[in-house]
C-alpha cells in the first residue's frame, strides 16, 4: 500500500527555511556569497534599523525632566549602560560624542534583528507563500528569511563597518604618517627587516578581529535558528503516530524552554557584538 506524500521531508523543510530570497531568483546553497544580494536579508535588516532609529528619536523627543514613563525610564536605562561602558573603554570625551550613540543604535538594532527568531517559525513565510501563489507563481520556490544576523553576509557586513570606524580613528588619533609608521614598527620594534613581519601581523590582526567580530554573532544566531527549525519538526511529526501526544508535548515543552533560553542569546548576543565594538575603537586610541 503505497503512502501519499502530505508533505515536505525533514531535509526539504529545513533547507526551504534556510533558503534566502535573492537577486538572482535561484536557489543559493552557500552560507555566505557576495555575488548575489539576499533581498530579504536587506529589507528585514533597513526595517528594523528604520525603526530603531524612530523609536530612539520618539524617546529622545519625549524626555522630560520630570518622573519617567516605563518607555523613557526603559530607553534611559539602556543609554545609561552604554554610556557607562563607552567611558570606561574610550577616553576621549570628543569621540565619545559620536561612538557612544552609534554603539547604542548598534546595540538596539542587534537586538531588533535577533529577536525576530521569537516569531512563529512558519508565520511570515507563509503569508509570503500566500502573495507568491496569488501571483501566479509556484509557492515552493517562495524563500524567505527573517533573522538578518542569521545571515554571515549581514554580520560580516557589520564587522567590516566597524572596521571602517577603526581605521577613521587610528588616522584621526594618530595621523596618517604616524598610523602608516605603526603598521610597520609594531609589535616588534622599528628595525627594517621586522618591517614585512610587523605589517603582516597587523594585517592579520585586524582580519582575526572583523572575521571572528561577525562569525560570533552569525554562529549564534544560525544555531538558534536551526533548534527552532528542529523543534517545529518535533511538533510537525506527531500527526498519525502512535506517540503524537508524546512529540506534541515534547515540541510545546522543548519550544517554550528554548525560546525563554534564547531571550538571553539575543540580548547577549548584541551586547557583547556592541562591547567588541566599543573595544576595538578603543584599541585605535591607543599606540603600541
Amino acid at each position: 500500500m503505497s503512502s501519499e506524500h502530505v508533505g515536505p521531508k525533514a531535509s526539504e523543510y529545513i533547507v526551504h527555511h534556510l533558503t534566502h530570497l535573492n537577486s538572482t531568483g535561484t536557489k543559493q546553497t552557500a552560507i555566505v556569497d557576495w555575488s548575489v544580494i539576499n533581498l530579504d536579508t536587506l529589507f528585514w535588516s533597513v526595517l528594523l534599523g528604520v525603526s530603531t532609529v524612530l523609536i530612539l528619536a520618539r524617546a529622545a523627543a519625549r524626555a522630560t525632566s520630570g518622573v519617567p514613563g516605563r518607555f523613557q525610564g526603559a530607553v534611559e536605562m539602556i543609554v545609561e549602560m552604554v554610556a557607562d561602558q563607552a567611558k570606561g573603554i574610550i577616553h576621549s570625551e570628543e569621540s565619545r560624542r559620536f561612538v557612544a550613540p552609534l554603539a547604542l543604535t548598534v546595540f538596539v538594532w542587534i537586538f531588533f534583528m535577533n529577536a525576530m527568531d521569537f516569531l512563529p517559525l512558519d508565520l511570515l513565510p507563509k503569508l509570503w507563500e500566500g502573495v507568491y501563489s496569488a501571483q501566479g507563481h509556484d509557492p515552493h520556490h517562495a524563500y524567505l528569511r527573517i533573522v538578518p544576523t542569521a545571515d554571515l553576509n549581514a554580520t560580516l557586513g557589520m564587522s567590516l563597518g566597524v572596521l571602517l570606524v577603526c581605521i577613521y580613528y587610528n588616522i584621526k588619533v594618530k595621523g596618517f604618517g604616524g598610523w602608516v609608521h605603526e603598521l610597520f614598527t609594531a609589535p616588534f620594534g622599528s628595525h627594517p627587516l621586522l618591517y614585512p613581519i610587523n605589517f603582516l601581523m597587523q594585517l592579520i590582526e585586524f582580519a582575526a578581529k572583523t572575521i571572528s567580530h561577525g562569525m560570533r554573532l552569525f554562529g549564534n544566531m544560525y544555531a538558534g535558528e536551526l533548534i527552532f527549525m528542529l523543534i517545529a519538526l518535533m511538533g510537525a511529526a506527531w500527526a498519525g503516530t502512535t506517540t503524537g501526544a508524546v512529540l506534541w508535548l515534547g515540541h510545546v515543552l522543548a519550544g517554550a524552554a528554548w525560546a525563554i533560553f534564547h531571550i538571553l542569546i539575543v540580548i547577549l548576543q548584541a551586547f557583547i557584538f556592541m562591547m567588541l565594538a566599543l573595544v576595538y575603537v578603543g584599541q585605535a586610541h591607543e599606540g603600541h
